[in-house]
């Protein structure tokens, strides 16, 4: 038995999605290639949503994840840095397998954000 698939989404649904995919896209883009400049574009397109869309919610997502990222990412591994010392090889065995793993988390939230987004759904 085959069933017929219907499309449901209007064409303004289509629109919601396209701009969280768009800022979900931003917040991957920020981890990965653009750090920085993915983020001012995620933090301009916030701007042009209404509060109570799904892109709203994913921008608003996305601006979290990588705020979160910067700290857990940036001021942790300099902490281990100053207080390990710069010159101890071990310090950098730790600080590289530290940002390593913690990124590709990071990374890893934001591709099923991506996912999420790509369907019109908010994370669970």
């Amino acid at each position: 038995m085959v069933l017929a698939q219907t499309d449901r989404t209007t064409s303004v649904d289509k629109q919601q999605i396209k701009q969280a995919s768009d800022a979900a896209l931003a917040s991957i883009l920020n981890l990965t290639f653009l750090p920085g400049i993915a983020f001012i574009w995620l933090m301009l397109t916030i701007k042009k949503m209404p509060p109570s869309s799904i892109g709203y919610y994913h921008a608003k997502l996305g601006i979290k994840l990588n705020l979160v990222a910067f700290v857990a990412l940036g001021v942790v591994s300099v902490l281990m840095i100053i207080l390990g010392g710069f010159d101890s090889a071990w310090t950098w065995v730790y600080v590289i397998t530290y940002f390593t793993f913690v990124h590709t988390i990071f990374i890893i939230l934001a591709v099923w954000a991506l996912t999420r987004a790509w369907s019109g759904l908010k994370l669970k």
